[in-house]
């Protein structure tokens, strides 16, 4: 295919891009033709211990192949500095692809302001910062192609990632606001959420599934996104592993409820499921896509509103922010009428955030407490929501209810737009929302309930021209809404999102007053006091809402399209495919709701395999790449602990005891990642990384392993059997010392299911102790040893080098149809091992020879193994049952030991 798109005469300038996802930006654009700029803060050691700017790497990288580039290392937060560097070396900027970026994941109960502020600070002032420098240069040159990088997390909300789901979706709707006013200039702006092996995402996804997220993948739909001739803006794009597929919002055609008294939380809680249905979908993507007035009238013709006993908040406290006029008011007179003590806040200061005054919180204090209700006033900014919790606490002794509603406006095209601009909006809104929360948030979950009604705004959800600082924070609370609904669910804290359309402060300043008084902010009320109430059920909605009229929101995504996943990607061929890529209405399209509903989309696609002839005698003589292992006495102790040794096994655990040494199943963790790197697509039909299971293990030992050293290690294809329905496939794995002699030989059998048909052999050869059967002898075990493991067994494993989340992380392990993450098979392998050694090695590692096992089923952290053994001469047969369910999890097992083991020492 001729290379049609190129980017000749462009400069691009890539944050990030020092590694990962942004180093394959930089390579594709060069090799395009664009002069590229390198930013990255970061640095890298040499083999040699030399440390070099990962920036300059590239940038050699780029010019030895003949392109042009510079490197830059300031952070994204001085963009204006990275800007100047593109305009001192080539004069112009075409190109700005934002992605550059950190993690800092923790539970929200353990998130700090640092976490979240450096989070907020990287992604997204960031990439407002380089951004907002180069917008007059593309302006004035009538042309420009920016990309944001948003994430799943983003989207759905993940576990652990309140402050990267916030700023991730902020940024979506930032791209969206530019892309509005950018288009009259030829300016466009859409964001991707990639699914692509990075500096970040290697800690947290197995490396069999990152092999097949090759940053490859992304870089060509970036690319045809970025030419001249590319007419899309405004786009939302899910990315990785050859799948590609576009997002958009999609909205229930709602409930219209009689605009009247008789409007109330009891009337919307009789309508829910109507509010939730969406056979009748809309997709808007503006806010001039609603006709509030229409809704309106219709709202007033509607017929009577169903009735029945009010909603009760008696007993319960409710913070309002903002409740000093408008929406908020309405909010804390509907929850006082209902039976709730509400904090009133406001600081009382103008729509644009300027000044304070008392006097708006104590008006309505008043009002509440004139009907009978509880309620008192609190004047501090929602940035010091510590202040406002507090204010709940010391005069109703808790608090069950959040209504985040403060906000201003600070409306200015980007052209204009100052940082302070920017910063005071984003402050208040996104930092704001966090901050009341936060300070709730262990009162919560201490009184397992909680219910929090978060705002956005319709502003948010489609972008706006002249509102993206607005649009950015009012999305990024989104992101941040449906995290908080993941993390608290278990606690019985329900966390929605609202985007009300309503006459308040702040669109008087921007509505006619006729308007201002036809929508009312009674008409918003009794939806946020159903959400608020402890009969709601529904948790990680979001729900517009204005003018007697209630609907509900969420993505829906292409179908999509999956490009082979073993083959180049060219942006051609994107480009030939965009229209299938694009198209919402051709039966395929699905609404995610989780990383998980997202991810099933990439994994689907890895089985997407172009047919290729399957050469077995090639790949064997194939060697990989040499990776080298540096370890001291601290790993092979944290490996000790990790299979369960006790602080009195002094000889596995502390480095100074006279017999301190290495338990032999430790040889397996060297190997690991020469196992890990064989790209198992490049040689296998139809492979599929989420269909890859670890069948048998063998380890060999020629001499006892030392307590540290410098090892390398380097893998093979030892065989590949035609299962029929799958392959089995053996890698082995030689390691070797310092001197070059080898210490130890692994082979990993791994099953793949759905790579099998392809002609060859279905039985291999025999290799001696390595494919011995090991079947138990007909007789009672001759020793049986007991451990139970502790729940926290697999997070503690894991820390020797087998990061796959599918042991630690809930999501992950509900996708592999486990209730609970389980415990590695390696880790009930060295348990075992550790077992024989014990009972007939004299505990003596030299005594080792080798172990062969077979992996049969799972193991949950917390369950009790069960090894029996079996003495046949200098072998010791054995299997490990499960004792809770009564299940065998190792069969097929052996350890073979020296002559000069004794025989039992029971």
């Amino acid at each position: 295919m001729s290379n049609d798109i190129r980017f000749d005469g462009k400069v691009a300038i890539i944050t990030g891009a020092g590694g990962g996802l942004g180093k394959a930006y930089a390579l594709f654009f060069s090799s395009r033709g664009a002069s590229v700029i390198i930013n990255d803060l970061g640095t890298i050691k040499k083999d040699d211990g030399e440390s070099v700017k990962a920036a300059d790497i590239v940038v050699a990288e780029i010019q030895k192949a003949g392109g042009q580039a510079v490197a830059n290392y300031n952070s994204v937060e001085d963009g204006a500095k990275i800007v100047e560097t593109a305009m001192k070396a080539f004069g112009r900027i075409d190109i700005i692809i934002n992605n550059a970026g950190i993690l800092r994941d923790k539970t929200f109960a353990r998130m700090t302001d640092a976490d979240w502020d450096i989070i907020q600070a990287v992604h997204v002032k960031g990439s407002y910062a380089v951004t907002h420098a180069a917008w007059p240069i593309m302006k004035k040159q009538k042309f420009g192609r920016i990309i944001m990088t948003a994430s799943a997390a983003g989207i759905y909300g993940n576990f652990g990632q309140a402050n990267y789901s916030a700023a991730k979706l902020a940024l979506a709707s930032f791209s969206n606001s530019l892309a509005k006013e950018g288009a009259k200039d030829n300016i466009h702006c859409n964001t991707i959420a990639p699914m692509a092996a990075s500096r970040m995402t290697e800690t947290v996804l197995p490396p069999d599934i990152l092999a097949s997220l090759k940053p490859e993948f992304v870089t060509p739909v970036v690319g045809y996104l970025c030419h001249e001739n590319t007419e899309d803006n405004g786009g939302v794009y899910e990315v990785g592993g050859g799948f590609v597929s576009k997002l958009r919002w999609e909205r229930s055609s709602g409930v219209v409820f009689k605009a009247d008294e008789t409007f109330t939380p009891t009337a919307v809680a009789a309508k829910w499921d109507a509010i939730n249905d969406f056979d009748q979908a809309e997709y808007p993507t503006s806010v001039m896509d609603t006709d509030f007035m229409a809704l309106l009238e219709r709202a007033k013709a509607a017929d009577a509103n169903p009735t029945g006993e009010p909603l009760s908040f008696a007993g319960q406290v409710a913070v309002v922010t903002g409740a000093g006029g408008g929406l908020g008011k309405a909010y804390a007179i509907l929850l006082g009428k209902l039976g709730a003590s509400v904090v009133v806040n406001d600081l009382g200061g103008s729509a644009t955030g300027q000044g304070s005054d008392s006097r708006a919180a104590d008006v309505v204090v008043e009002e509440i407490r004139k009907a009978g209700g509880q309620a008192v006033a609190n004047y501090d900014s929602v940035e010091e929501g510590d202040k406002v919790v507090e204010t709940a606490l010391k005069a109703f002794g808790r608090i069950d209810i959040i209504v985040n509603n403060a906000g201003i406006l600070r409306d200015k095209s980007f052209a204009r737009m100052t940082d302070a601009d920017w910063d005071l909006v984003h402050r208040v809104h996104l930092r704001g929302s966090y901050k009341v929360i936060k300070a709730a948030w262990p009162h919560f979950v201490k009184q397992s309930y909680g219910r929090i009604i978060n705002t956005a705004s319709a502003v948010g959800l489609y972008g706006n021209f002249g509102q993206t600082n607005y649009s950015a924070a009012k999305l990024g609370i989104v992101g941040l809404t449906k995290t908080l609904a993941i993390e608290g669910q278990r606690k019985n804290i329900l966390v929605n999102v609202i985007a009300p359309n309503a006459g308040t402060r702040m669109t008087a300043t921007v509505m006619p007053p006729e308007m201002v008084e036809a929508f009312k902010p009674e008409y918003v009320a009794p939806l946020v006091a159903f959400l608020g109430h402890s009969s709601n059920e529904e948790t990680g909605g979001i729900f517009e809402v204005g003018s007697g009229w209630v609907a509900k929101v969420r993505w829906q995504r292409s179908g999509g399209v999956g490009f082979p996943a073993n083959r180049t990607l060219e942006p051609e061929q994107v480009a030939q495919a965009w229209d299938k890529i694009t198209n919402f209405d051709d039966g395929r399209a699905t609404n995610p709701n989780s990383t998980q509903d997202s991810f099933q989309g990439f994994m689907e696609n890895f089985g997407n395999i172009e047919e290729g002839g399957l050469d077995i005698a090639a790949v064997k003589k194939e060697r990989f790449e040499v990776f080298t292992f540096d370890y001291s006495e601290r790993e092979a102790i944290l490996y000790a602990l990790g299979v369960g040794c006790k602080r009195t096994d002094l000889k596995y655990i502390y480095e100074n005891d006279e017999e301190f040494s290495v338990l032999p199943t430790f040889g397996v963790i060297p190997s690991f990642v020469a196992m890990n790197s064989v790209p198992f697509g490049d040689f296998l039909p139809d492979f599929n990384p989420m269909m890859l299971l670890h069948g048998e293990q063998f380890l060999s030992l020629k001499k006892p392993i030392p307590t540290s050293g410098t090892l390398k290690s380097q893998a093979r294809i030892v065989d590949i059997l035609d299962k029929g329905k799958g392959a089995a496939v053996t890698v082995g794995v030689t390691t070797t010392d310092e001197s070059g002699e080898v210490l130890f030989e692994n082979e990993f059998t791994l099953f793949v299911r759905g790579s099998g048909g392809f002609g060859g052999p279905k039985k291999g050869e025999d290799r001696g102790a390595a494919t011995a059967s090991n079947i138990p002898p007909n007789r009672k075990p001759d020793a049986v040893v007991t451990e139970k493991t502790t729940e926290d067994q697999a997070a503690l494993y894991r820390l020797s080098g087998d990061y796959n989340p599918l042991h630690i992380d809930p999501s992950m392990s509900a996708i592999g149809g486990f209730d609970v993450p389980i415990l590695h098979g390696l880790c009930s392998f060295g348990i075992s091992g550790k077992h024989v050694l014990k009972t007939f090695g004299n505990n003596s590692p030299e005594n080792f020879v080798n172990i062969k096992a077979r992996f049969a089923k799972h193991v949950f952290p917390g369950e009790t193994l069960e090894t029996q053994m079996w003495k046949e001469n200098n072998k010791i047969i054995f299997q490990t049952r499960v004792v809770e369910r009564d299940v065998i999890a190792i069969s097929n097992a052996a350890v073979e030991l020296k002559d000069t083991a004794r025989e039992s020492k029971l």
